[in-house]
């Protein structure tokens, strides 16, 4: 019998070496099966044994059954240690399972991995195309507002319309639109000035934009002006939590942030959550940097400026009055930037229809610029600009001819240094051309004169060319129909350049 088990113990050797895995474990459980039942028959015969030797009392059969005990003893240590061996291939096999197990696992998440690459690759190819798209629409739109804008200028001369009319209209929110980025605050109060000596009082004031918030402040501004506020919004909403966790909130930067996200929520139309932002801003300022602080005049300013866009010119009104105050008081009452404020004061008074107010802070801030910065500054012709078309809201058409008629006669002089019979301003052609063609000999080719002239003033002054536009709009007004069309020409011409 025990040669009979052995042979159960033992598989072939010969067939090993081709079995596949499954096999050598099916084959191993059924040879572990085998060794078990072997070792319980074995552990049974060497019990027997044992009860045996005591009953037998002959030395010689009690020896001969020791030798057969020893040989059973031996047979059940190899069978454990087969079994052993069995149980070590088992915990391999399993051990081998789980490898595959997770390299399949792996394989997948790289494959799941690849298609999301590539999902993400064509989605970026596709927004750069939408960005594209868009890109060129916009440029589109950009050229067709300009074209409607000059079309609506011409217009809005000939429609007889009294000045109360026209300041209910629509005309009025668009002097705000040319009107109010006159002032340093646009996008913040911490951007460069033009003048170094603002720079210099908002540098001992303290107001520019701390280094820890200027790249920050840089990059919105960089979104708001591309129109992403849905990366410029969350940028300073982030920011403002940030700084009111390390810093509380009643601190100078929180209200800077303050500041900047109003004037982002200002260019989305978002009114009510940019005047909240900045009453909140504004109460900040004056708590830790004092009532007559110039970036409580900034703030003062915005929100001037944000009530303006509302129509809300009376509650504007007082507000533009305070932020005069304290930069007349900080910064004295002949510096730029007052005039500035006072250039925004006009525009609120005349929106009231308060003319006296607005010639009076006109003529101030142009007393201002021509006597700081002198007469060829681009801020004189934009005042004086700014002070004609409330000369044509009171009906005053003399006056405001008179005005662009300087604008002009400036740029002229600026370009070639004097006006002789030479060198006429273009107003003075455009009123030939209307005698010569009153007395008919009309001149068929007028700008070989000053064909030089509009093209090197016009491409670096839009002020110039808005000028050249409502100069030419009062001449058609007043029936002068060739000097309004050889400045309308000149106009559209430049813009081509």
């Amino acid at each position: 019998r025990s040669r009979s088990m052995s042979t159960m113990v033992y598989p072939r050797e010969e067939k090993l070496d081709k079995l596949s895995q499954e096999e050598i474990i099916s084959n191993t459980k059924l040879v572990m099966q085998g060794l078990e039942a072997l070792k319980n028959e074995h552990n049974s015969i060497l019990h027997s044994l044992l009860e045996t030797i005591k009953c037998l009392k002959k030395d010689e059969e009690a020896n001969l059954v020791h030798e057969k005990s020893n040989l059973l003893r031996k047979s059940v240590e190899m069978i454990e240690l087969g079994l052993g061996e069995a149980q070590v291939m088992m915990a391999l096999s399993n051990h081998l399972n789980a490898v595959e197990s997770e390299k399949q696992k792996l394989r997948a998440q790289v494959r799941r991995l690849c298609q999301e690459n590539q999902w993400l690759r064509d989605e970026l190819a596709n927004t750069q195309q939408k960005l594209q798209r868009s890109e060129q629409t916009v440029a589109q739109l950009e050229e067709e507002k300009k074209h409607l804008e000059f079309m609506n200028q011409l217009k809005k001369y000939d429609e007889d319309v009294s000045p109360s009319e026209e300041k209910e209209g629509d005309s009025a929110k668009d002097s705000l639109d040319d009107l109010f980025p006159n002032e340093e605050e646009e996008h913040g109060p911490g951007l460069p000035h033009q003048h170094s000596s603002a720079v210099a009082a908002a540098q001992q004031g303290g107001y520019e934009i701390p280094a820890r918030l200027r790249t920050l402040h840089n990059l919105v501004i960089q979104y708001a002006s591309q129109g992403r506020y849905e990366v410029a919004v969350p940028l300073c909403k982030q920011a403002l939590e940030d700084l009111e966790k390390t810093s509380g909130h009643d601190h100078p930067d929180v209200a800077t942030m303050l500041n900047i996200l109003a004037l982002v929520y200002r260019d989305q139309n978002k009114y009510k959550e940019a005047a909240h932002l900045l009453n909140d801003a504004l109460s900040i300022r004056e708590k830790t940097l004092g009532k007559d602080h110039p970036a409580v005049a900034a703030t003062l300013n915005n929100l001037a400026v944000l009530y303006g866009k509302r129509g809300k010119y009376k509650e504007a009104e007082p507000l533009c009055k305070r932020a005069l105050e304290i930069r007349e008081k900080v910064l004295g009452k002949d510096h730029p930037d007052v005039a500035k404020q006072l250039n925004n004061l006009a525009l609120l008074c005349q929106n009231q229809g308060k003319y006296d107010e607005v010639e009076y802070y006109y003529c101030r801030a142009l007393e201002i610029y021509e006597s700081c910065l002198g007469p060829d500054d681009p801020n004189v012709a934009k005042t004086k600009n700014n002070l004609a078309s409330c000369y044509l809201k009171q009906g005053k058409y003399k006056d405001a001819e008179v005005l662009y008629k300087e604008i002009l006669t400036r740029a002229h002089v600026k370009e070639f240094g004097s006006v002789d019979d030479e060198h006429k301003p273009i107003w003075m052609h455009a009123e030939e051309r209307e005698e010569m063609s009153k007395s008919k000999h009309r001149d068929s080719a007028p700008y070989a004169e000053y064909g030089g002239w509009y093209k090197a003033c016009k491409v670096s002054s839009p002020t110039v060319n808005t000028t050249l536009r409502n100069l030419g709009a009062l001449y058609r007004r007043q029936g002068k129909l060739e000097a309004a069309e050889t400045l309308e020409e000149c106009a559209v011409r430049s813009r081509r350049q």
